[in-house]
């Protein structure tokens, strides 16, 4: 027995130190680019996704939205939950390195039977028992079960990834969808002042046709204006409570409304939003490093599905008491122990096997271009977000020039008409005019905030937070530390 136990221990180790059929991981290729286009002068090394999410915005309403969608988010808690089952199933993937353990115990009384199985008993009527452990190990010759492990472990971190990608996702919503929500109340803002821009012309209008000096025809089109300009507030009341339902929703709660202070106007963002290194952007986006990850997944596929053609290796151990009758289960002859080795493998199943590897190595490869191709689409991201923020700067600049142009129009018109210079149609057109530019320069204000969320999302901002830092500071105290870089 000694020598036998020798033996097993040296043939394990042999055994262990077996090859590892399928190929080595390699991290697939994405070049990326010295500079983002769009972005001015050369790259630096420090970028916007190096700061938490509290510090790119300051509205303190909409850090508390942000915290109760991390906390309540419905979205959010469907991908923690793809985690944990994600981590169960590499838990259960590395169990495979440890012999299974088991036991078996039976009892039965009966005529020519033992344990429910027929026998020659002699036509005797007897009781049986048996009771023993088991133990049964894959030696993992062909790397098997590292494949296997690897493959869980890259299952795992792309679904790490991907909750990430929802939590960044989930803070630049609900920064968006409040965002929009303050331009909707500054395009209601200014269909107010309209309205009582019109209600004053009327005014102006009725006045001269009680004196005899206008028509009835001026006073119906300046009617039909006010009414038009009047027909947006209800209009954007509805939008708004639709905005603030959108957001009860990534908050996870019922409808209902959303408190808010400051106006869109009033909403600021750092002054300095350098986009950083392109070559970092594939080392922190999360749906970039969980393309990856699937690509590791794959790739250990491939050596799964090699190693299903050569044998599988085991040992089995059973030691245990057996007897029939009853009475003699303490007799020390009728104890029962076994110990065996097996090795399973496949002859020929008609090529089967040789295409599931061929299969794998087809899924590797479309998750290696799938991961080019969103590097490929995190540079476009970040691209598109810097040259519109750029763009939108001279927009704007042209925008408030118009305002102001028609703002003028609209008060030399009135002045022109109260001296009798000029007729009502001036007037109207100045004021109608001014309307669709407002609000045009009320977009651009929105958009020039938005594309600073964009592109904060583009970066994979936050991504040196810790998960348990992703909820942010609590109200009035000092925001927690970054997790280390790695």
């Amino acid at each position: 027995m000694r020598r036998f136990g020798f033996g097993a221990v040296l043939a394990s180790a042999c055994l262990l130190s077996g090859c590892l059929v399928g190929p080595r991981y390699q991290r697939p290729v994405a070049t990326a680019p010295p500079v983002f286009r769009g972005q001015e002068g050369e790259a630096q090394k420090a970028s916007i996704a190096d700061l938490p999410w509290w510090e790119i915005f300051q509205d303190e309403a909409l850090r508390g939205l942000i915290r109760t969608a991390i906390a309540n988010n419905n979205d959010l808690r469907i991908a923690a939950a793809r985690v944990e089952q994600a981590r169960q199933f590499a838990a259960q993937a590395h169990s495979d390195y440890y012999p299974g353990v088991g036991y078996e115990a039976g009892i039965s009384g009966g005529k020519n039977e033992y344990l429910g199985t027929l026998i020659d008993g002699g036509g005797k009527t007897r009781g049986a028992v048996a009771v023993a452990l088991g133990a049964t190990w894959e030696a993992d010759v062909w790397g098997r079960i590292r494949r296997s492990n690897e493959y869980a472990l890259a299952a795992y971190l792309a679904t790490e990834q991907g909750r990430r990608g929802v939590l960044l996702s989930l803070v630049s919503n609900v920064a968006q969808a409040y965002l929009e929500l303050l331009e909707l109340d500054l395009r209601l803002e200014i269909a107010h002042r309209n309205v009582e821009s019109f209600r004053g012309s009327l005014k102006i209008f009725e006045e001269r046709l009680n004196g005899g000096t206008a028509s009835r025809l001026e006073t119906s089109r300046a009617e039909a204006a006010l009414a038009m300009t009047a027909a947006a507030v209800p209009e954007l009341e509805r939008r708004i409570a639709i905005q603030e339902n959108q957001i009860r929703i990534l908050l996870g709660a019922l409808p209902g409304p959303i408190p808010r202070k400051a106006t869109l106007l009033e909403q600021t963002f750092p002054p300095e939003v350098p986009a950083g290194l392109p070559s970092s952007l594939l080392e922190r986006r999360p749906d970039v490093l969980a393309a990856e990850s699937s690509v590791r997944a794959a790739n250990a596929q491939i050596g799964i599905a090699a190693a299903t053609l050569f044998p599988r290796i085991g040992l089995t151990a059973l030691f245990g008491r057996a007897s029939s009758p009853l009475e003699e289960i303490t007799a020390g002859r009728l104890t029962v122990w076994s110990v065996a080795g097996a090795a399973t493998g496949p002859i020929w199943e008609g090529g089967s096997i040789r295409a599931r590897k061929r299969q794998a190595v087809a899924a590797w490869e479309q998750a290696r271009i799938e991961y080019e191709q969103t590097a490929l689409g995190a540079f476009r991201d970040v691209s598109n977000a810097l040259i519109t923020r750029e763009k939108l700067e001279a927009v704007r600049a042209r925008q408030l020039e118009a305002v102001k142009a028609y703002q003028t129009a609209v008060d030399v018109s009135l002045k022109r008409y109260t001296a009798g210079k000029s007729s009502y149609f001036e007037v109207l057109e100045a004021q109608q005019e001014l309307v669709p530019a407002e609000n045009a320069l009320a977009q651009t204000e929105l958009d020039r905030r938005l594309v600073i969320v964009q592109l904060y999302q583009a970066l994979g901002g936050g991504w040196n937070l810790s998960n348990a830092h992703w909820s942010g500071p609590p109200a009035g105290s000092q925001p927690p530390a970054p997790a280390p870089k790695p």
